[in-house]
């Protein structure tokens, strides 16, 4: 099967590999069978496919093939693939089998007169003892292998071991085998490339002994992918007689080929499209709407769906709200001096008259670009950030319907920032990504947007961020650390390894920077047409003997064609020997879209260039065109033209320009390309494009610095061949290396090997319209249910309340940074308890099975103001510091003791001194103290040197305080941004806890046999967790004694204290509810809304008391369903009878019957009213969805 017979030569071990080709032409009663290209009539093997994996078809078990030593490692191994019709041979594979880019790259591999080009695999890439699956596309030989590369998981060494393995089946090279394992069902092993054969095996492989190999992740044929942009890859062509045709857009980034089933996304591009808005009319808008059926039935091949948008509508999102406000802002411009951007308004009368002082002030002020209404204009921000929700609404609902089940979606550009908002409400459990392919601006220049928030949130409701550079990956970062307070880093992914991540809401949003490439064989495709050739032969004709730099640029301030031409002209007045020796080709692509904007800088380009012009004549070629007139064919013919290219922008994103002018000039390496004569192949770049990281060969300059771009004109005339070829060489390793498709790979494996947990019910939304984010929850994270709380609160002899009190049953002083400082500076009052409250907690207290306990962080004092006046109330102040055990007194001084010893409190002296001189260089930052610790409070500080500060605040106080028994706390900023430093073993878990154990003991109850706990912060996660730990060991201790199958465990962030010495205190049928004010992520199994809903909570279980204790002498349905006949209290006589012998259920609705009565019964007290008879009378809370 190799050129050379594998039989003979098997010294290099057996390779197992699995073929599978994407055929998705093939027709009915056509099969696919893979042949050895060698020997065309020896036997075929077939390729299967099923319903989940078409198009993909598969080799049913992997070829053993036989791989050469290490001294003869030029082998191939050499096939092609057959289709089969009704069983019979029908033909070879052909190159319009590919179809679309498939079929453009594969012609480059048919020779003249070679119609049955092969698929190679050199078995030098190919390990003994592994496992590979090729993946190939039917009719495409071009390229090097897409080999995946499996674990090891059988080593066999020869042909022997081999053939002894398969002799029971008698196959032939694995063929078969009755080994029906799907391909890539690799249950102990994992992908370690994908897309790439391999690097050289290590010297040995790792034992299986040696521990879990990690899972690594990688992209099957069976991954779906949904890539959302704003426009289709795609031409569409409409001829005369109403016939619609499309074709790929090759230099779009987004219309490469993969073996994955991709579904394209986005609006099309066609007359008229942009709604009329701005300076490109059109007499058409759009598709004509009866004609849309047809577009979508030629889109339809392509696996493209188009998002049908109003014109108009798009024309306000594009050109008005993303153009006119979010283009310059991401551009890191952001001037209030700019006119405004009108598009068809004219300007108002009343600023005519400064117009001559506009331009006088122009060429000083070249980074002030029009910013439309960014700034307010009486309404106008309304209307178009309108018209950007709606259009990303109409893309949401496109890909709702395109979404399949484990699909990945994509989301490209700027013009779809908030998409994910939309898309996690709807399809929660998505893996989504974005990536923006602009700038990213910093923080000082991204606050200055009214919809700042909006659209951070809206790109952290995905999954994964992308960037071409890291320098816009931290200002995203950046942003989200400064305007929403989010903390970011190094987090733990399922493989092992770390990734950069923003934390946010319970989930990780991964941060990607991948620069992206060009696709080399399309390019050199292009550069080998004939039109190609014609076109460069003439512009070196039309500018022989001289030295040609081109450039190719928008017509907007932001691509600084003057700087460039100020350059020029500097440069011929210090050289002017050269004067007549180069040409500058400038095109200027119409920007109409930028309005005043291009205007402005179209006129002032074509003044230079006359001036230039009239003093050297011939200098600067400029020629202005539309964009669809300086496409990849005639953009290339000028690169490959042209000896240097220039990119001078002042801020950009993503320009490959210069990866292309690379990929030109390739050969320039050759021998026959350096004595061409020519000194070419060298780029002059501005330091603010995205490609200067990766372009490390090109002469970098300073755009704003006119004398760094004269003097690189003057370096690429006069530098030395060696000089030249090295930095071409630099160049050339990248474009090559990191291609397009190599890109997308990267980042897919990055978005589907995000940790994102397959029960939907992890996650939870919160939050209004675009303020909705996606919560990583427990999975049965749901509201408290108040009917279950009441029957569990009714039942239970034994009942324990834990409430915290800021937030949770009182108003948060800590909500604005203001009012924390005024309060904890004593110039502002606390909220107090409502009389309503009061009310509440003296009922729940006046029931003898209740222990009630307030736990607070505020200070004795504060709790005994406001609350010494209820009996039977529990105090606990500072976290559980102090503890006021419930007393019947009220009025006067509680007794108070403390949680642990009172020790030495020197420390408090030392850790307010340090604290005071991190005060004075930390602006924004104040100490609080109370009585029993000490906190540096850094929330209204700068975010990240706050935080700067605070480590070291932290890593200082370590130091010093070590020999005292003291535990220093460390808060981010989302709570609230302090270091705290206070007594050793103090926090509201661990008096969560004492009570339990006095409970017996102080107040004579018996084990405890309910609980609900009730905090809102950070501060009360130790209380909810600790009780969420005692209440699921009863749970546990229940399906034990039942014989039940056991509870999963909770998660390591909860279960982290040991309350297993509370099991003697609490009863196996204890019922324990845990919440937390609002939906976030906590250590508690519930939430409830806000703080109105605690007090209809507790005044729900008010009611229950109420009901047991004032009528009692009443009883409703309720109590006569539920009792037994051995009642826990005394009952009535008349109770009595009613309930055990007159009244009896009926099938029959509203009807009670009464049996024959052998005695008479006693006076039953009757009720003093009908609103006391009804309100007597409920229905069994089993039975009613709502108990009350």
């Amino acid at each position: 099967m190799a050129t050379e017979s594998p039989a003979t030569d098997s010294g290099g071990g057996i390779a197992q590999v699995t073929f599978r080709v994407r055929c998705e032409t093939l027709g009915h009663g056509e099969a696919i069978f893979l042949s050895q290209a060698d020997n065309p009539s020896g036997s075929r093997i077939p390729l299967f496919t099923t319903a989940k994996s078409y198009p993909w078809y598969t080799t049913r078990t992997p070829l053993s093939l036989p791989l050469p030593t290490t001294q003869n490692n030029n082998k191939t191994y050499r096939y092609r693939y057959a289709i089969h019709r009704a069983g019979i041979f029908h033909r070879w594979e052909q190159p319009s089998d590919g179809g679309g880019i498939e079929e453009f790259r594969a012609q480059q591999t048919i020779q003249s007169g070679d119609s049955t080009a092969v698929h190679i695999v050199p078995l030098r890439l190919l390990h003994g003892g592994e496992i590979y699956t090729v993946n190939d596309v039917l009719g495409v030989t071009a390229g090097p292998p897409d080999i995946d590369h499996i674990k090891v998981r059988n080593n066999f060494s020869s042909v022997g071991s081999l053939a002894r393995k398969n002799a029971s089946a008698g196959s032939l090279y694995g063929l078969n085998s009755r080994n029906n394992s799907a391909v890539g069902m690799t249950d102990q092993g994992s992908k370690k490339k994908v897309g790439f054969a391999p690097q050289p095996p290590p010297t040995s492989h790792r034992s299986s002994e040696a521990g879990a190999i990690k899972q690594a992740v990688h992209l099957t044929s069976s991954d779906g992918l949904i890539v959302v942009s704003a426009f289709l890859p795609v031409h569409l062509t409409r001829s005369n007689d109403g016939e619609w045709s499309a074709d790929w857009d090759y230099e779009a980034l987004l219309s490469m080929q993969t073996h994955l089933r991709v579904t394209r996304v986005g609006t099309v591009k066609w007359r008229g499209w942009h709604g009329n808005v701005g300076g490109g009319k059109s007499d058409e808008s759009g598709v004509p709407v009866d004609e849309r059926h047809k577009v979508e039935a030629v889109l339809r091949p392509f696996n493209c769906v188009p998002v049908w948008v109003p014109t108009t509508l798009f024309g306000e999102m594009y050109n008005g709200f993303c153009k006119g406000v979010l283009w310059p802002i991401l551009h890191n411009v952001a001037s209030v001096y700019s006119s405004p951007q009108t598009g068809n308004t004219e300007r108002p009368d009343a600023d005519k008259d400064i117009e001559p002082y506009d331009s006088q002030y122009a060429e000083y002020s070249m980074d002030d670009v029009a910013q439309g209404p960014i700034h307010g204009d009486g309404g106008r921000e309304g209307e178009l950030w309108a018209a950007f929700t709606a259009v990303n609404r109409h893309f949401t609902d496109v890909i709702i319907q395109c979404f399949n089940e484990g699909d990945l979606i994509w989301i490209h550009g700027f013009h779809l920032m908030i998409l994910p908002s939309f898309l996690t409400r709807r399809i929660s459990m998505a893996k989504i990504g974005i990536f923006l392919h602009t700038p990213f601006p910093s923080s000082e220049i991204f606050r200055t947007l009214w919809c700042r928030e909006d659209l951070l949130r809206g790109m952290l409701n995905a999954d994964q961020v992308g960037f071409h550079l890291f320098e816009y990956a931290r200002h995203f970062l950046t942003c989200c650390r400064r305007l929403l307070g989010l903390n970011y880093g190094m987090f733990p992914d399922s493989s092992g390894g770390h990734n950069l991540a923003i934390d946010t809401n319970g989930r990780h949003v991964s941060v990607t920077s991948i620069h992206a490439g060009v696709e080399p064989p399309v390019l050199h495709q292009v550069l080998s047409h004939k039109s190609t050739v014609d076109r460069v032969a003439s512009i070196r004709n039309q500018f022989r003997g001289k030295v040609i730099f081109a450039a190719i640029d928008r017509m907007e301030s932001l691509k600084g064609i003057p700087l460039k031409l100020i350059a020029l002209e500097r440069f011929l007045q210090r050289c002017p020997e050269w004067a007549g020796k180069i040409v500058v080709v400038q095109v200027g692509i119409s920007a109409f879209e930028r309005g005043d904007d291009y205007t402005k800088t179209r006129n002032e380009i074509i003044s230079m260039v006359t001036n230039i012009n009239n003093r050297w004549p011939g200098t600067v070629q400029f020629q202005e065109c539309a964009e669809s007139e300086m496409r990849l064919q005639q953009r290339m013919a000028l690169l490959r033209a042209a000896d240097v290219v220039m990119v001078t922008t002042i801020r950009d994103g993503l320009n490959l320009i210069p990866l292309e002018f690379t990929i030109a000039h390739l050969d320039a390496l050759t021998e026959q390309g350096r004595n061409d004569g020519r000194k070419r192949g060298l780029c002059i770049l501005s330091e603010f494009s995205s490609c200067t990281r990766v372009m490390r060969g090109a002469l970098h300059v300073n755009p704003w610095k006119i004398s760094e771009i004269a003097t690189a004109f003057y370096q690429a005339l006069t530098m030395s061949e060696d000089e030249r070829m090295r930095r071409i060489s630099i160049a050339s390793e990248f474009v090559t290396r990191v291609t397009t498709q190599r890109w997308a790979l990267a980042v897919m494996l990055d978005l589907k090997g995000v940790q994102k947990n397959e029960d939907a019910g992890k996650y939870a939304g919160a939050g209004l319209g675009l303020g909705f984010r996606l919560l990583g929850m427990d999975s049965k994270f749901n509201s408290l249910d108040a009917n279950s709380v009441a029957r569990a609160y009714r039942s239970a002899k034994s009942r324990l309340i834990l409430l915290d009190y800021g937030g949770t049953i009182l108003a948060n002083d800590n909500l604005d940074q203001l009012q924390r400082f005024q309060f904890v500076k004593k110039s502002r009052p606390p909220s107090v308890p409502t009389e309503g409250l009061i009310s509440t907690l003296k009922e729940l207290c006046s029931d003898h099975r209740n222990i009630v306990f307030v736990v607070s962080g505020k200070e004795r004092h504060s709790l005994t103001k406001t609350l010494c006046h209820i009996p039977n109330l529990g105090l606990a102040a500072e976290h559980g510091m102090f503890v006021s055990w419930p007393t019947p007194k009220v009025g006067g001084k509680r007794r108070w003791e403390t949680l642990v010893a009172d020790q030495d409190r020197s420390w408090r002296s030392i850790a307010t001194m340090i604290m005071e001189v991190y005060t004075s260089r930390t602006h924004g930052s104040y100490i609080e103290e109370t009585e029993m610790k000490v906190l540096w409070q850094y929330r209204d500080a700068d975010p990240e040197f706050g935080y700067l500060q605070s480590r070291e605040l932290e890593d200082h106080l370590s130091n010093v305080l070590r020999g005292f028994s003291v535990d220093i706390l460390h808060g981010g900023v989302e709570e609230g941004g302090y270091v705290e430093v206070r007594p050793k073993g103090v926090n509201k878990g661990v008096v969560s806890m004492h009570i339990i154990k006095n409970m017996e003991k102080i107040f004579n109850k018996g084990k405890l046999e309910f609980a609900l706990v009730i905090g809102d912060d950070h501060c009360d996660e130790p209380m909810l967790s600790v009780m969420r730990q005692v209440g699921r060991r009863a749970s546990e201790a229940r399906i034990a004694k039942k014989g039940g199958q056991p509870l999963a465990p909770l998660p390591a962030t909860i279960a982290q204290v040991d309350v297993s010495s509370c099991d003697e205190y609490i009863s196996s049928n204890l019922k324990c509810f845990t919440s937390t004010v609002g939906k976030k992520p906590t250590a508690a199994a519930n939430y409830v809304n806000d703080v109105e809903d605690v007090h209809e909570l507790l005044e729900s279980l008010v009611k229950v008391t109420t009901r047991e204790t004032v009528h009692s002498g009443f009883y409703s349905v309720v109590d006569l369903k539920t009792m037994d006949d051995t009642p826990t209290s005394p009952v009535p006589e008349a109770v009595k009878y009613n309930a055990q012998t007159s009244w009896q259920r009926s099938l029959s609705m509203c009807q009670l019957h009464t049996p024959d009565i052998s005695t008479e019964p006693t006076d039953a007290k009757v009720s003093n009213n009908l609103d006391e008879f009804f309100g007597l009378m409920e229905e069994d809370g089993e039975d009613e969805d709502n108990f009350f």
